[in-house]
């Protein structure tokens, strides 16, 4: 049994250590900047070297949070790619795959706006840049370099909680693929109208439109539309 010393604030206890704090603001400002140049010069234009000389950082430094500069720009690392996979896994067992998935999912997507929000600043003029540099080619072909790789670590996930192999069944690629094409959209809607709607919102109408067979007269496009009108007056 653990003993908790006289005079200590249980809430101490679960809150980071000042070590842990401070390579969480060395991370965030790594993404800030990343996401700032690239937005203002392009994403071949940006080298790691650039990204650690803005932050002040040394590039080794910078390889101790990310192991590339897509990495930085997406938020993304090793240990968050298995974190998603683990999450997947620790899903109920009782659950459909399709529900399993979208929890996963849907839990990343709101981690990913948090720490967006997290970067400092006005969150929309964030989302303004990210779809700036989206129409990058280069940093489109990055990004779906790396949605692949996630796409086939949860496509493994999902084949082993339903006891079959991912090479040879094709259900699990399919529904996992099927799912981040949405997931993918719903962020560039959200970016688009300048997170005037909640992420979560909007995830909740995709997969309601998806669930319905894509509906011409779906939610998500009163949604969009009502947010996009409210912006312009």
């Amino acid at each position: 049994m653990s003993v908790i010393a006289e005079g200590t604030d249980p809430l101490d206890l679960h809150r980071p250590s000042l070590r842990e704090r401070k390579k969480l603001a060395t991370r965030r400002s790594i993404r800030r900047v990343a996401l700032g140049l690239i937005a203002e010069r392009g994403y071949a234009h940006v080298t790691v070297e650039d990204i650690a000389e803005a932050a002040d950082i040394s590039p080794r430094t910078f390889f101790n949070y990310f192991p590339s500069k897509e990495a930085a720009l997406f938020g993304a690392d090793n240990e968050r790619t298995e974190a998603l996979r683990q999450r997947l896994l620790d899903q109920p067992s009782e659950v459909s795959p399709l529900e399993a998935l979208r929890a996963t999912l849907v839990a990343e997507a709101c981690a990913v706006a948090e720490e967006l929000g997290e970067l400092g600043g006005d969150t929309g003029a964030w989302l303004a840049r990210m779809k700036a540099a989206n129409v990058d080619p280069h940093l489109r072909a990055a990004q779906a370099a790396h949605m692949a790789t996630v796409e086939r670590v949860l496509a493994g996930a999902l084949a082993e909680r339903l006891g079959t192999e991912a090479d040879h069944d094709p259900y699990p690629l399919l529904l996992v693929s099927a799912l981040m094409g949405v997931m993918r959209a719903v962020v560039m809607i959200w970016a688009g109208i300048g997170g005037a709607v909640t992420l979560e919102r909007l995830i909740d109408a995709a997969f309601q439109s998806l669930a319905e067979g894509f509906q011409e007269q779906c939610e998500l496009r009163s949604i969009v539309a009502d947010a996009i009108g409210t912006g312009r007056n």
